[in-house]
């Protein structure tokens, strides 16, 4: 099993952290693709190798659910596998634990698509490099939490912006997967996070954000303990096209 796996050692760096001192949710989530992207490249089915034929991996969708987050200063293990393979998709999971593997922080699921860097095209994974990635798939390995869903969200009326700039762009062009969490995240109040901490998000990514796009963060919550997000950008011709979907929830500290 240890050969279907790879364990990312990591740090929470003091300039990585919140004002409660804790690992922000965005690093967290960059940790975890940083994590998937050292295993993938290591079996030669990632980036490097993909990028050479004009393919890349894209992110679908992705859950993360937290009993804890790291502290600054702290170390911590991410471990990721493969859970399964399609003919246009992959599961891919891990695990957040102390180096000792006493504390568990919390467990992540996705669902990821190969494309084609210039059609834009969903392209066959198991055709990639004579299907080399069915050698790695690690069903067998249990992630202890719910898989990830379409993410259907109410209508909603009330939204913030936000303009896609020069910190928000990764290495493919657009925004980053992450930086959607990071804005979400920042439309709750400080007072927010002292008296709540997140139990799981949920997001599905839908289409690309660009730089210089204006997004719109639409929002609604039943409660302070459930809130749901609808993303969108404006048309050339009018109108919104949906970027991406969440549903975040928290749990409180008083509990």
């Amino acid at each position: 099993m240890t050969d279907k796996t790879t364990r990312y050692e990591c740090v929470a760096d003091a300039f990585h952290c919140d004002f409660q001192h804790q690992l922000c949710l965005g690093h967290l989530g960059n940790s975890l693709l940083n994590a998937s992207d050292m295993h993938s490249t290591q079996r030669n089915f990632g980036m490097t190798y993909l990028n050479t034929i004009n393919k890349t991996w894209v992110l679908s969708r992705l859950a993360i659910e937290l009993e804890d987050i790291p502290k600054e200063h702290d170390s911590f293990t991410i471990e990721t596998w493969v859970e399964n393979a399609m003919k246009y998709f992959t599961k891919r999971n891990w695990a957040i634990y102390s180096p000792d593997g006493k504390k568990i922080y919390g467990y992540a699921k996705s669902i990821w698509a190969m494309i084609d860097t210039v059609t834009r095209e969903p392209q066959d994974i198991l055709a990639v490099n004579n299907g080399r990635i069915k050698e790695y798939l690690c069903s067998e390995k249990p992630c202890a939490i719910e898989d990830v869903s379409r993410v259907t969200t109410p209508k909603m009326t009330e939204y913030t912006e936000f303009r896609v700039s020069y910190s928000d762009i990764d290495v493919n062009g657009h925004c980053n997967s992450m930086k959607y969490i990071d804005h979400v995240m920042d439309t709750f109040s400080k007072e927010h996070f002292k008296n709540y901490h997140l139990k799981r998000l949920e997001i599905a990514y839908v289409a690309e954000g660009h730089w210089g796009e204006t997004i719109r963060i639409y929002h609604i919550s039943p409660d302070d303990t459930q809130h749901f997000f609808r993303l969108t950008r404006q048309k050339e011709e009018g109108g919104e096209q949906e970027v991406c979907r969440l549903k975040v929830f928290f749990k409180s500290k008083a509990v």
